[in-house]
């Protein structure tokens, strides 16, 4: 019974694909993950400001 390259290099074929794969899914938990500490921080400057009367809602007008 030969075994051929061939099954070796597809199998190194779809390891490396699986490699990218995980790699893609990393990066894309990388982006959710700062855009969630993002928003949680302009939260809580927006509680802060509110909590201090500081910030953007402020009404100079009367």
């Amino acid at each position: 019974m030969e075994i051929s390259s061939n099954s070796s290099s597809s199998a190194g074929t779809s390891q490396s694909a699986s490699i990218e794969v995980m790699k893609k899914s990393m990066d894309v938990q990388k982006k959710q993950m700062e855009q969630i500490l993002e928003s949680a921080q302009q939260q809580s400057q927006q509680v802060t400001a509110q909590k201090t009367g500081i910030g953007g809602n402020i009404n100079l007008t009367a």
